[in-house]
């Protein structure tokens, strides 16, 4: 919380200092320019009151005032928001701690590429809550001795696929396997100036902010990884570099936004992976309490294990 309230503009730190609900519980704050002050917790999404305080009634929030927004944007890119273009370009900047701050305003458009953005008066902070240790139970379902399973985890999105990705590459790091990660949208590892902001495991390497099949390439060209983890794959160019870096003798552990294995067949890109089965374990994740749930394995074919 301690970084959250130092990017904050001067009186909303005022006011997060009076709020009692425990930082542990808190999953984003959403700032908008004259509009409520929301907080989503665990328990709900609640407005916070000039006073601190949880309401569910609009008409007693705390309205954010756009010289707020300002102000909480010069703390964030310390007085440098230009020193933060790319991130700017991409639509989030990752604090300390693994924190991240998306940003919506006006797009300034260079062709049909989106060059910068200006007038940004929308940001969501989204809180970083690692779950270490959540991959547990689901690990032996991936190494078997030394054996690592290609692996693809599917779930809607907030169900914690990336949270349970960076618990596995986490332990088989530690546990002496080099990794590479391809971190397109700074999600898994959190990069902030280059350092990971969460914990990947001592053997492992970071390629922050590169498309995904770009990168995978990059990594066996360069880093020689053992296992390549990579976040929502789905492109017909993801599927092509998975390809490779299997037939390069890669292990790959990946996510896709899915609800099942039927659903993936569906899907006209990720059916190749079915057919050429380029996973052998497909493991469907499911949220509940706050916590992460292995809702079905499957092997290669589709099948129950």
């Amino acid at each position: 919380m301690e970084t959250i309230l130092k990017i904050m503009a001067v009186h909303l730190r005022a006011i997060l200092q009076k709020m009692s609900v425990d930082p542990k519980g808190i999953v984003e704050m959403r700032l908008r320019a004259e509009k409520p002050l929301l907080i989503h917790t665990i328990s709900g999404k609640f407005f916070l009151t000039e006073e601190g305080e949880l309401t569910t009634k609009a008409m007693r929030a705390y309205i954010v005032k756009k010289n707020e927004l300002h102000e909480t944007m010069e703390y964030i890119s310390n007085y440098s928001l230009y020193a933060f273009e790319e991130e700017v370009r991409q639509g989030y900047i990752t604090l300390v701690g693994g924190h991240r701050v998306g940003l919506c305003g006006r797009a300034i458009l260079e062709g049909n590429r989106i060059r910068g953005m200006k007038y940004i008066t929308y940001l969501n902070i989204r809180f970083a809550h690692p779950v270490i240790g959540c991959a547990n139970g689901t690990l032996p379902l991936i190494k078997e001795g030394e054996k690592i399973y290609n692996t693809l985890f599917l779930a809607p999105p907030g169900c914690g696929k990336t949270t349970m990705l960076r618990d596995v590459v986490r332990q088989l790091s530690d546990g002496g396997k080099t990794v590479g990660i391809v971190d397109e949208r700074s999600e898994i590892a959190a990069c902030n100036m280059g350092i990971p902001q969460y914990d990947v495991g001592m053997c492992t390497d970071v390629l922050d902010a590169c498309p995904k099949a770009e990168g995978m390439l990059l990594l066996i060209r360069s880093m020689a990884p053992e296992i390549i983890a990579v976040d929502e794959i789905g492109k017909e160019e993801d599927i092509f570099a998975l390809r490779q870096a299997i037939h390069c003798g890669c292990k790959i552990l990946a996510t896709v936004h899915g609800e099942s294995f039927s659903e993936l067949q569906r899907k006209p890109g990720l059916r190749k992976l079915c057919e050429e089965k380029l996973f052998d374990r497909y493991l469907i994740l499911e949220k509940g309490g706050g916590r992460i749930f292995l809702r079905e394995a499957l092997n290669g074919e589709g099948r129950r294990l």
